[in-house]
C-alpha cells in the first residue's frame, strides 16, 4: 500500500475514534475539549454550558477551591507557553500537559495526547508578575496567546507529580485518575 492510501486508511480509523470520543465528551474531539472533560472528572469542576464563555471554562465544586473559576488548558507538549486572556481572567488556570518539549524542530516528532504534568496557576498574581517581566531586550513580554511563562513559575504551580511546594495536594483517587492518561496508561 502506498503512503497516501495508508494515510487515508489511518485517517478513517482516526475519524471513527474521534466520533466515539465525541459521544463520550459531548463536544468535538479536540485536545481542549478533551482536557476540559478530563479535568471535570478529576477535579470536580462544573463546566460552563457554552464552550465559548470568555475566559472561564467552569467552577470548582469541592474544597479547597469551591466556587473558584477555572480556565482549563491541555497541551500535548509542555513548551513554557500559556494562552491567557488578560481581559477575562479566571481565578485559576489548570494546565494538563504532555512531556516537556525540547527546543528543536517538530519534524518527525509526534504529539501523543498524554498527561505527564499538571499545574495550577492563580491567575491574577501570575499576570501581575508577568506584567513586570521583561525579555532580554528590556521590553515587556507579550501577554495573550502563547505567553512565555518562566520555568520557575511552572515549577511553583506544579501539582502533579507533586512536590513539597505544590499549591494543591491531590488525593490518591485524583492521582490514580491522572495516571490513566500517562505515557504508559
Amino acid at each position: 500500500m502506498d503512503n497516501l492510501a495508508l494515510l487515508a486508511d489511518l485517517l478513517r480509523t482516526r475519524n471513527a475514534t474521534e466520533q466515539e470520543i465525541t459521544q463520550i465528551t459531548d463536544r468535538p474531539a479536540d485536545l481542549g475539549h478533551i482536557g476540559e472533560f478530563i479535568a471535570k472528572h478529576i477535579f470536580s469542576i462544573e463546566l460552563q454550558d457554552s464552550a465559548s464563555y470568555p475566559g472561564i471554562d467552569g467552577h470548582f465544586q469541592s474544597s479547597p477551591l469551591l466556587g473558584k473559576s477555572v480556565n482549563i488548558k491541555m497541551y500535548a507538549k509542555r513548551e513554557g507557553l500559556l494562552d491567557v486572556d488578560p481581559q477575562h481572567l479566571p481565578d485559576y488556570y489548570l494546565v494538563l500537559t504532555g512531556p516537556k518539549s525540547p527546543a528543536m524542530t517538530s519534524r518527525g516528532q509526534s504529539r501523543p495526547w498524554v498527561i505527564t504534568d499538571v499545574f495550577l496557576f492563580e491567575a491574577r498574581p501570575l499576570i501581575a508578575r508577568l506584567c513586570r517581566r521583561r525579555n532580554r531586550s528590556g521590553h515587556r513580554i507579550h501577554i495573550g496567546k502563547a505567553t512565555s511563562v518562566s520555568m520557575e513559575e511552572w515549577e511553583a504551580a506544579r501539582i502533579y507529580p507533586s512536590t513539597e511546594k505544590s499549591p494543591l495536594t491531590l488525593t490518591e483517587e485524583q492521582v490514580s485518575k491522572i495516571n490513566l492518561f500517562g505515557a504508559g496508561g
